[in-house]
């Protein structure tokens, strides 16, 4: 029996948002699942899911893993896992409520009623629609996701969002072992590939509003593999010929 949708979440340190964020997706209509792939936090936010599984068994899934591994590793086995078991349609989400989760419905119906293959939850398709950060981070993201367009020619204006729905198709079709970036690259990575390889892509406009509980992940190193990965991408694809990893299924 295939299942349909699935919401992967990574988490390190995110004890005060997980249970709210589990619950806000649990009261969705659609019956979407939840998988955290949690990396050792050491302020138990496993041991909370672990609580919550009692209470959702069938919809809510955990993935432990040894240490701090990268935002990338964590979507890459969350994807491996969400075409093991037959999901069709597989959504990247943060823990802090800096993505509604209400958005995942709208996102799901822009692939699933829409036609489209990836739904991105755009900041920049409408203007600037960016809560609580001080300017010069509003400012750094939007000029990097010109930068992103301007080397790349990709014709998305949120190139570095984090609020994604894929049909499985698209995750079939990418080969997971050559993705090379595990910080906000990767988010460019995935869909410069989802693109050059023919996929239907739209921006769906959301409301981003910055964490108020927690710790934000972002470093300069960080931005530096965004920086020059969108670099080594376009001069990459100069001499490879995109084609998919397998085929597609319907």
């Amino acid at each position: 029996m295939k299942k349909e949708k699935l919401v992967i979440i990574p988490t390190y340190n995110e004890i005060e948002n997980i249970e709210d964020m589990v619950r806000s997706v649990m009261v969705l209509q659609g019956d979407f699942e939840l998988l955290v792939i949690d990396d050792q936090s050491p302020d138990g936010t496993a041991d909370k899911v672990k609580v919550l599984k009692k209470e959702f068994p069938d919809r809510l899934h955990l993935l432990q893993r040894k240490g701090k591994q990268g935002l990338g590793t964590a979507y890459i086995e969350g994807f491996r896992y969400g075409l093991l078991n037959t999901y069709q349609y597989i959504f990247e989400m943060d823990a802090d409520f800096s993505h509604n989760p209400k958005d995942l419905i709208r996102l799901y119906k822009a692939c699933a009623e829409e036609g489209n293959d990836m739904a991105i939850g755009s900041r920049y398709i409408t203007g600037v629609n960016v809560v609580n950060w001080p300017m010069g981070r509003v400012l750094m993201s939007f000029f990097a996701s010109k930068y992103v367009q301007f080397i790349t020619g990709m014709p998305i204006k949120d190139a570095t969002a984090g609020f994604k729905c894929y049909h499985r198709r698209v995750l079939e079709a990418i080969n997971l072992d050559k993705i090379r970036f595990i910080g906000y690259a990767f988010q460019i990575e995935m869909k410069f590939t989802a693109w050059k390889l023919g996929f239907k892509i739209v921006e769906v406009p959301i409301i981003f509003t910055d964490r108020t509980k927690g710790t934000s992940k972002m470093s300069t190193h960080i931005f530096r593999e965004a920086v020059f990965g969108v670099i080594y991408m376009k001069f990459k694809s100069l001499f490879v010929r995109y084609r998919p990893n397998q085929s597609v299924s319907p």
